[in-house]
């Protein structure tokens, strides 16, 4: 994201230039555009040479939506998860520390936009992420 954030507006990113600069094999970045395009974060730039262009602009798309792509959720253990059933629930006195820790995870990447990280302004207070805190809705995805 960060290569095709990279160029202008309207010039795209070829698929090969990617792979050269990051160290990717094709077959390996066919895997990771294919996931950034159903996520419609990238699309294909029109025309004879096309390259890839960002659906948005940088400061519009955060981490969050990024990892998304790629995974539904984060969860940082096992029992957050809304597929697994502890039996320990009703009982474990770490379950809400992770389920905090969880939030705030997902707080972090809510606040950090690819603008950010492009311009390597990732710190919590570079992010607002002290602000942002109060508006994040709890959820652990």
């Amino acid at each position: 994201m960060v290569e095709i954030a990279g160029g202008s507006v309207s010039q795209s990113v070829f698929q090969k230039d990617i792979a050269r600069n990051q160290n990717l094999s094709n077959k390996y970045l066919d895997q990771i555009i294919h996931a950034l395009k159903t996520a419609n974060l990238i699309h294909d730039a029109k025309g004879r040479k096309s390259g890839y262009l960002l659906t948005r602009s940088p400061k519009e798309i955060t981490v969050f939506d990024i990892h998304r792509a790629f995974d539904p959720g984060i969860c940082l253990v096992d029992c957050l998860s809304g597929n697994f059933t502890c039996e320990r629930e009703a009982i474990c006195q770490a379950r809400d520390f992770w389920k905090q820790l969880n939030r705030l995870v997902n707080c972090y990447l809510k606040s950090v936009t690819l603008e950010d990280v492009i311009n390597g302004k990732v710190g919590l207070d570079d992010v607002g992420f002290y602000e942002n805190i109060k508006k994040c809705d709890g959820s652990s995805s």
